[in-house]
C-alpha cells in the first residue's frame, strides 16, 4: 500500500492552541463566561486542586444555565462542567484526535505531554482548518442533515474519507472502527428524521439493534444490512403494528441511502426478526435445541446484536440469557465452532496460493472465507464457551487470553493475522474505489508484492493452526455428520 504525506500522520502537537485558560470548578460561571468573551474563545478547561477535571464550554453555558433559567452569578463551574476531560497524547497522529472526537461525540480535546500533563485544548475548528475531508465534517453534515437526500450524500463521504484515511497507513481495526461509528450515526439520525416525521409516538419499550459485523464493529465499505427489533413484553398490539411499519420504513431509507438490503433478508423489517424479548427468548432457545444450517447461521448473526436505537437494557437481557443458555451446551457449541472450519484455506504448494479458475474472480482469492470467517467464527465459539458474548473479536481475543483459553502466542499470532486479512480486504476495496470498481472481498494475489504474499502465507497458516485448535478444543472429530 503505498503511503503519502497526508495531514492526518501529522501529530496532534502541529494543531492544537497551546495557549490554556484555566478555571477552578468553585470559580463562579458569570465570571468565566465574561472572560471567554473578552479573549474570544469557546471554553476553559475547569480544574480541582490544580488537575483538570473537566471543561466549561459555550454550549454548558448554553443548554445548562440560559436554556433553564439558571443564574450564572450563583452557579460554579464545577456544577456545569463536561467532565471528564477527554484527551490525546501531542504524539499521536491528528487521526486519532479525530476518532476520539467522533466517538464521543465532543468537540474538544484536552492534548497532554508525554509526563501526563495538560499542554494544549484541540477543537473541532482546529481539524475543521487542518482537512476539509473529515470524520468531523462529516458529523457535522449529520447534525444538520434533514432529509434522506442528505444523508445519501454523508454516506458517499464514507468511502472517500476511507480512501485518503488509507493512504496515510491508518490502522485497519481503526478503519473500521470509524466506518462503523460513522454508519451508525447515519442510521441514528435516520431514525430521528423517521421519529420526528412520520412516528412521532413510537413507543418506549424496544430496541432497534444491529448484528453481525456491523454489530462487532467490523464493517469494512462492502456491506449490507444485518438488523432486528426486540421490543417489551407488555406492548399493545397497536404498539407492536406501529413498530413494524416503523421498520420498514427504516430498511427502506437505508436502502435509498445506499446501504442494500441483505439478501438472506435478515433485516427488521421482516418478521421472523421482530419478535418480543420473550419470543426471542423462545427463538434463540429453539436455534440452540435444533443446531442445523440455518440455525447456526441466523445465531451467530444474532449474538453480535448491539443497540442503535431505543432501549439497550433489552439488548443486555437477551445477551444474559444467550450467554446462560448457550454455555454448557456441549453439543451445540460443538456445531457452532465446527463452522471455523467450513472452508478450505487457499494454500497451495511451495507458499502459492490457490486462487479461483474461473468466473468473474478468476485468479483472486476470497479473503473472507479464506481466513477471516475461521477466525470470527472460532473466537465467538470460545466466548460463548467461556461465557463472552457481543463485542468485537479483536477485543474477545485478549480476553480469552485473559481468561487462559489462548496463549500469549496464540493471541500474537492472531491479531496479527486477523490484522493482515482486515488490511488486505480493506486495500482491495479503497483500490477498488479509486478504480471505480465494484467492492468485493477478494484480492488478487499476484499483484502483492513478495512481503505481502509471504505475509499472507503466514496468516493462512496462522488460521490453519488455530483451526486444528478449535477441533481440538471442542474435540470436532465426534461432531456428527
Amino acid at each position: 500500500m503505498k503511503i503519502v504525506e497526508h495531514v492526518y500522520a501529522r501529530p496532534v502537537r502541529d494543531f492544537c492552541r497551546k495557549e490554556l485558560i484555566l478555571c477552578s470548578v468553585d470559580d463562579v460561571v458569570q465570571g468565566e463566561a465574561a472572560i471567554m468573551a473578552e479573549r474570544g474563545i469557546s471554553s476553559v478547561v475547569v480544574c480541582r486542586e490544580g488537575v483538570p477535571v473537566g471543561i466549561f464550554t459555550d454550549r454548558d453555558l448554553r443548554n445548562k444555565v440560559v436554556a433553564i433559567g439558571g443564574d450564572p452569578c450563583a452557579l460554579q463551574a464545577g456544577a456545569i462542567m463536561s467532565s471528564p476531560l477527554i484527551v490525546v497524547q501531542e504524539d499521536d497522529f491528528l487521526f486519532e484526535a479525530v476518532y476520539q472526537m467522533t466517538l464521543h461525540g465532543i468537540h474538544r480535546l484536552g492534548v497532554v505531554a508525554a509526563d501526563g500533563r495538560l499542554c494544549g485544548i484541540l477543537t473541532e475548528s482546529d481539524l475543521i482548518r487542518a482537512q476539509s475531508n473529515s470524520p468531523q465534517q462529516l458529523v457535522r453534515q449529520l447534525e444538520s442533515a434533514r432529509s434522506i437526500a442528505d444523508l445519501k450524500v454523508i454516506h458517499r463521504g464514507i468511502d472517500a474519507l476511507t480512501l485518503s484515511l488509507s493512504q496515510v497507513g491508518v490502522p485497519p481495526h481503526d478503519l473500521m472502527r470509524l466506518i462503523s461509528h460513522l454508519n451508525d450515526q447515519i442510521v441514528q439520525r435516520l431514525i430521528a428524521l423517521l421519529r420526528s416525521d412520520r412516528f412521532p409516538q413510537l413507543p418506549a419499550g424496544f430496541a432497534f439493534v444491529v448484528m453481525g459485523s456491523e454489530g462487532r464493529c467490523e464493517q469494512t465499505l462492502k456491506t449490507d444490512q444485518d438488523n432486528a427489533i426486540i421490543y417489551a413484553d407488555n406492548l399493545q398490539a397497536d404498539e407492536v403494528a406501529l413498530l413494524a411499519t416503523f421498520s420498514e420504513a427504516l430498511v427502506e431509507g437505508l436502502v435509498e441511502i445506499g446501504v442494500p438490503e441483505c439478501p438472506g433478508g435478515i433485516m427488521a423489517k421482516n418478521p421472523f426478526w421482530r419478535h418480543s424479548l420473550s419470543e426471542w427468548m423462545e427463538v434463540v432457545d429453539g436455534w440452540i435445541s435444533e443446531p442445523n444450517g440455518d440455525n447456526i447461521l441466523h445465531f451467530c448473526m444474532f449474538c453480535d446484536l448491539r443497540t442503535l436505537a431505543g432501549d439497550p437494557q433489552l439488548e443486555q437481557r437477551i445477551k444474559s440469557h444467550i450467554a446462560e443458555r448457550a454455555q454448557h451446551e456441549t453439543l451445540f457449541l460443538m456445531q457452532l465452532a465446527a463452522q471455523a472450519g467450513k472452508f478450505t484455506l487457499p494454500l497451495g504448494f511451495f507458499g502459492g496460493f490457490k486462487v479461483e479458475k474461473v468466473g468473474v474472480h478468476r485468479g483472486e482469492i476470497d479473503l473472507k472465507t479464506a481466513g477471516l470467517f475461521a477466525i470470527t467464527e472460532g473466537i465467538r465459539a470460545l466466548g460463548l464457551a467461556a461465557g463472552l458474548i457481543g463485542g468485537g473479536t479483536a477485543e474477545k481475543m485478549v480476553q480469552l487470553q485473559e481468561m487462559g483459553v489462548l496463549s500469549i502466542e496464540q493471541l500474537n499470532d492472531l491479531q496479527a493475522g486477523f490484522t493482515m486479512l482486515c488490511q488486505l480486504r480493506l486495500q482491495g476495496q479503497v483500490e477498488a474505489i479509486a478504480k471505480g470498481g465494484e467492492l468485493s472481498n477478494y484480492i488478487t494475489p499476484a499483484v502483492l508484492n513478495r512481503v505481502e504474499q509471504g505475509r499472507l502465507h503466514v496468516t493462512l497458516e496462522v488460521v490453519k493452526s488455530f483451526e486444528a485448535f478449535i477441533k481440538y478444543r471442542f474435540r470436532l472429530d465426534v461432531v456428527p455428520g
